[in-house]
Order: structure tokens, then sequence, then C-alpha cells
């Protein structure tokens, strides 16, 4: 086959420098490449490298979702305070009121 193969690329107007060098290559390196059939290991960085975005994906998410819980569980009473005056749901003087109480520490009961 070789013999046929040399003279259809010769007369297509290939060098028989080209040719001797082509020849020349081991059958393994063209079929199996440079590993010669083994196990790549550049195969893993890939998969590797996605599972690491996810995970940075999933780290980030999950810290921002946690920090805004904790802001908002801080937010304690005078918080709440704040969103129903601003709702209109307390007038000012209440406010000022229920904020002084908040405060000062004390809790009485009316």
């Amino acid at each position: 086959m070789l013999p046929s193969l040399t003279t259809a690329l010769s007369t297509a107007g290939v060098s028989t420098s080209a040719l001797t060098t082509a020849t020349q290559v081991p059958a393994d390196t063209v079929v199996y490449g440079p590993w010669h059939g083994a196990f790549s290991p550049w195969f893993l960085l890939f998969p590797l490298f996605w599972i690491l975005v996810i995970a940075l994906f999933i780290f980030v998410a999950r810290r921002t979702w946690r920090r805004n819980q904790h802001r908002a569980a801080g937010q304690g009473a005078e918080g709440v305070l704040r969103e129903r005056y601003a709702r209109g749901e307390v007038d000012e003087t209440e406010y000022r009121r229920r904020l002084e109480v908040l405060r000062s520490g004390d809790r009485r009961q009316k």
C-alpha cells in the first residue's frame, strides 16, 4: 500500500523528502498520540476547573445569604419599629416614645 501511496502523492506534487519524513514517524505516535495510549493527566483539569467554579459560586452564595440573615436578625426591635414607622402603622410621637423605651433598656409592661 505504501508504494501506491507514494506514487499517488508524488503525482500530486508532494516532495519525496516530505514523504520519507512522514513514513519515518512511528505508527503508535500517529495512532495513540504522545502518551502511547496511556491515561492523560490533562483530562482531569477540565472537570476540576468546572467543579471549582461551581463550588466557588455555592460558597459565595451561601456566605451572602448568611450575611443577609445575620443582618436581618441583628436588626431586632428597632428595625421592626423603623419598618412599622415607614409603613405608616406608627405615628412619629409613638415611634419616638417606643424608640426611647427600647434604647433605655426598660421593658416595662403597661
